[in-house]
Order: C-alpha cells, then sequence, then structure tokens
C-alpha cells in the first residue's frame, strides 16, 4: 500500500532508527543483511528514483543533488544511523556527509579485500557502475589489498538496469547477461577470474542469473554481510522514538510495480519525500 500519513511512533526502547539510501532499489540488498543482524532496527529506505542511476552521473552534480536529498530525508526520519547503501554514492560523497551531520554514517566499499583473500587463481573480477568501476578509490582498494592480483575491471550501466527491472516484474535477457560478462569468461579458463567482486548493491539481486552465466567454480561476492557488520559495531544508542520500521521514500512518482518491489523487503509504506 502507500500512504501519505505519518507512521505511528514507537517507543524509544523499540530499536534505533536506520536510513538506507540509494537511487533506485539496489540498496534493499544492504537493508537484507542489516535487517538480518539487527531484527529490532527499525528501517526506512530512500529510494532516489528520480536520480536513478547515480553511477552515470557526473560527479559533482550528483554530489550536490545527494546531499539536499538525503538533508530531506534526515528531517523527515531523524535516523540514529544512516547508510548509503550504493557503491558509487559511498565513493563520492562520505566527508561531505558525515561533515554535514552528527549522525554515523556507513559506506558501502567494494569487497576487493575477501575477494584477494579468496581467490586461489589470483585473478579477480570487478563489476561495477562506470563511475566506480574506473574511481581513484577503487584504484587505492586495488593496490592496497589486491597488489597481487591480476583485477578485470567491467563497468556496466546496463546491468543496473537489468537488476532494477528485474525486480520491478521484467524478464532478464540471458544473452545479454552473457555478452556483459564476457570480458571475464570469453578467455581460457586459466585467465578467467575464480572470484567476481559484485561492487554495486544492485548487482546481488541478479545473483542466480549471473551465476547461471559463469562458470561454476567462480564464487560471488558482495559488500552487504560486512556492512551489516560495520553497522552493528557503530550504532549508538537510540535517541528517543522514531518511525515505525518500513517507511520507504521516493524523489519521484512512485507506482504499484515500485510499490510491491519495496514490500518485498518490508517497506510497506511508500511515500513522496516533500
Amino acid at each position: 500500500m502507500s500512504g501519505t500519513a505519518a507512521p505511528v511512533i514507537l517507543a524509544a526502547d523499540s530499536g534505533p532508527t536506520i536510513l538506507a539510501a540509494d537511487s533506485g532499489l539496489g540498496g534493499l540488498t544492504i537493508v537484507a543483511e542489516i535487517r538480518k543482524a539487527l531484527p529490532q532496527a527499525r528501517l526506512a529506505y530512500l529510494c532516489d528514483n528520480a536520480f536513478f542511476p547515480y553511477g552515470t552521473r557526473p560527479d559533482a552534480e550528483l554530489l550536490g543533488h545527494f546531499l539536499g536529498v538525503m538533508n530531506r530525508a534526515i528531517d523527515r526520519v531523524q535516523p540514529d544511523l544512516i547508510v548509503t547503501a550504493c557503491n558509487t554514492i559511498s565513493t563520492i560523497c562520505l566527508p561531505q556527509l558525515r561533515a554535514a551531520t552528527s549522525i554515523p554514517v556507513v559506506g558501502v566499499v567494494p569487497a576487493i579485500k575477501p575477494a584477494a583473500q579468496q581467490s586461489k587463481r589470483r585473478i579477480i573480477g570487478l563489476l561495477a557502475t562506470p563511475a566506480t568501476v574506473n574511481r581513484r578509490y577503487t584504484d587505492d582498494l586495488i593496490q592496497r589489498y589486491a597488489a597481487g592480483c591480476t583485477v578485470l575491471r567491467i563497468g556496466s550501466a546496463e546491468l543496473v538496469e537489468m537488476a532494477e527491472a528485474q525486480l520491478l516484474g521484467e524478464a532478464i535477457d540471458r544473452e545479454q547477461l552473457r555478452r556483459i560478462l564476457a570480458p571475464f569468461f570469453a578467455r581460457p579458463a586459466d585467465a578467467q577470474p575464480d572470484v567476481v567482486v559484485l561492487a554495486c548493491t544492485h548487482f546481488p539481486l541478479l545473483r542466480a542469473e549471473l551465476q547461471a552465466a559463469g562458470p561454476a567454480d567462480v564464487a560471488w561476492i558482495d559488500s552487504g554481510t560486512a556492512v551489516a557488520r560495520r553497522v552493528v559495531d557503530v550504532l549508538p544508542p537510540p535517541r528517543g522514538a522514531g518511525i515505525a520500521s518500513g517507511l520507504a521514500l521516493t524523489s519521484a512518482s512512485h507506482g504499484p510495480a515500485l510499490q510491491r518491489a519495496l514490500a518485498q523487503f518490508g517497506f510497506a509504506t511508500v511515500e513522496a519525500l516533500a
């Protein structure tokens, strides 16, 4: 269902209030891991669908927009902790967002370190948005944690669109998916990655399809569990009564398909962000 009325206020001892944000539905994969780790938490989600997808936007434009829309979401939700549930936005906004609020902020970092630790072939695939895959931040992570590995990179906005569309009920073109992954797997077996980093929060939505499109021995890893652990580590005590769990905010209009997708992840109340 959808509505514009304020959610019921809960008692202060009913759990912390956490606000997660992404340009579309990808951040829901992070929310799912946080919910497992903190079932008592009150979760709100900013679906910034007016600016979807983040990974194709110029940095300066994206940063200015995100700080503005987050300021409005923070005013509405009054969270105890914020999660930037998107690799692209996390790599450009964390210092500025932390400077703008006293609320703790947890970002998402591509899982390059665990991939390097897990890879036996010392060949890693990095699957990300075009913005994340070529960012200096990503280069630094590779140099720091995977200097002894060959890192093959694919930056695909197309795959983000496919993940979003599937969650909204559309069918996936599996041949198109194989073409996107060709730089990883259209090469001799001993030159293929044995671990692929899903460095966009949308991509775990396609985990089954990605596994089917690649060799059986490839591990597909993401940052969801690590982000949830970090949230648990840094979460302060609840400051007081907050929103009821299950509120989603959208920055553009939302139709039945989007409402159904959000409801699958526990967000039954959808409001347009004022």
